[in-house]
């Protein structure tokens, strides 16, 4: 097979991703190690030197771009998210054993999509999946937060996964959280939100609540 077969056949693999040629090494390198491997790294622990800025862009509905050409595969999506870390500095990351790559995160780096509601001795328990797999359940260290959206003055909510890294929720699943919601009770009343894990988590108000009609 000659040299030009092979870059045809590279291609041919890469599929809409043939603009990820060009990656940093390491980043490459990863990809092809993760092949055999599930388990998550530990980015937590690595403490690499910073190596600038990649041209890589996570959109508010959580699809990822580089070079301004969408990542079709789920696979390679999955990947890069096992090794995103968001510093002290706000600013989030690609993280290998030896460099940190500064990427931009438009809104937040993952969505839940997909919602569960158990209870347990009078105890309820939400737990999210997110659009590359993690799946969290809310509690003390895994909290809801909720922010008003400007466009709409609707309310968005989000789910802490890992770090300091979080998932918006879907519309759809706003709303969805939003039919489990009530009043908060003793120190909590006079708040609507919703409770999980044994927190209480507030969206607003109970005098607010009427905006529900135009949440985000």
């Amino acid at each position: 097979m000659t040299n030009k077969d092979n870059t045809q056949q590279s291609d041919a693999q890469s599929g809409s991703d043939g603009a990820l040629k060009g990656m940093p090494a390491s980043l490459s390198a990863l990809i092809s190690r993760a092949q055999d491997s599930q388990s998550r790294p530990p980015v937590e622990r690595w403490h690499p030197d910073y190596c600038g800025a990649l041209d890589m862009r996570i959109s508010p509905d959580g699809s990822w771009h580089y070079m301004g050409s969408p990542i079709g595969r789920e696979a390679l999506v999955r990947l890069f998210a096992s090794v995103l870390r968001k510093d002290e500095d706000g600013e989030t990351y690609l993280v290998t054993p030896v460099e940190k790559i500064r990427i931009t995160v438009e809104d937040a780096p993952f969505q839940a999509v997909e919602m569960a509601v158990v209870e347990d001795s009078g105890t309820a328990h939400l737990t999210f999946r997110t659009n590359v797999g993690d799946v969290v359940s809310v509690d003390a260290d895994h909290p809801l937060r909720f922010a008003v959206e400007p466009e709409t003055g609707g309310f968005k909510a989000y789910v802490l996964v890992r770090g300091r890294l979080e998932a918006r929720l879907t519309r759809a699943l706003m709303f969805d959280l939003v039919s489990h919601a009530n009043e908060g009770e003793g120190e909590h009343r006079g708040s609507f939100g919703v409770a999980s894990g044994g927190q209480f988590f507030a969206i607003c108000s109970m005098a607010e609540v009427e905006q529900f009609g135009a949440l985000s």
